[in-house]
């Protein structure tokens, strides 16, 4: 990414890119909702965190769910908008992981009709800043092992590898880790790797 792709503005629950604006959902996204949750392609990463939402009504129920709840700041919960059309493509959140909410998850869901744009990376990356500018010291994604998209999209956020675990929602799950000081690193080419 180029300076200018990385740049995000943060104004009260707005956060801006260049190609996306995060902002917290309404109740009348149900249906842009439901077109990220309902997907069977996005939904079976995600339980049992969450389960598929199977109509509108149900989506709209839990829009509403999501905005009466409380979260301590800087958890949340925002709809990923196109600036260029307004267009709601998906959902970005950062919330406690259990089972003990001390380490925070940052997570992302597109539509399947917005993949393969780089629009969760960049939504990630975003949510990540504005993470860290709140004073969070290190931000972790938590992935299923054959979730290949999933995993390539924590690695575009400029998050590492840390290991396997079962200690998140009684699944076995890589784990993807990102501190500050990691968000906007260039990457290393295979030959620069100590490892290599």
């Amino acid at each position: 990414m180029t300076e200018r792709e990385h740049r995000v503005v943060v104004e009260g629950s707005r956060i801006t890119t260049p190609r996306l604006v995060l902002r917290p959902w309404t109740v009348e996204d149900a249906e842009d909702a439901l077109r990220v949750y309902g997907a069977a392609d996005v939904a079976q990463w995600l339980a049992p965190a969450m389960t598929r939402v199977t109509d509108t009504a149900a989506m709209r129920t839990l829009l509403e769910q999501w905005g009466a709840g409380t979260l301590d700041a800087p958890q949340g919960r925002w709809a990923i908008e196109l600036r260029e059309d307004g267009a709601v493509v998906g959902g970005v959140v950062l919330l406690p992981l259990p089972p003990d909410r001390r380490d925070l998850e940052i997570g992302w869901q597109l539509a399947p009709g917005a993949w393969g744009k780089g629009l969760a990376a960049e939504a990630g990356h975003a949510v990540a800043h504005y993470a860290f500018e709140a004073g969070v010291d290190e931000l972790f994604a938590v992935v299923r092992p054959r979730n290949e998209r999933g995993a390539a999209t924590a690695r575009r956020v400029g998050m590492e590898w840390v290991g396997e675990t079962d200690k998140y929602y009684d699944l076995r799950l890589q784990v993807y880790r990102l501190r500050p000081g990691d968000l906007d690193a260039p990457a290393l080419r295979p030959e620069q790797r100590p490892d290599a």
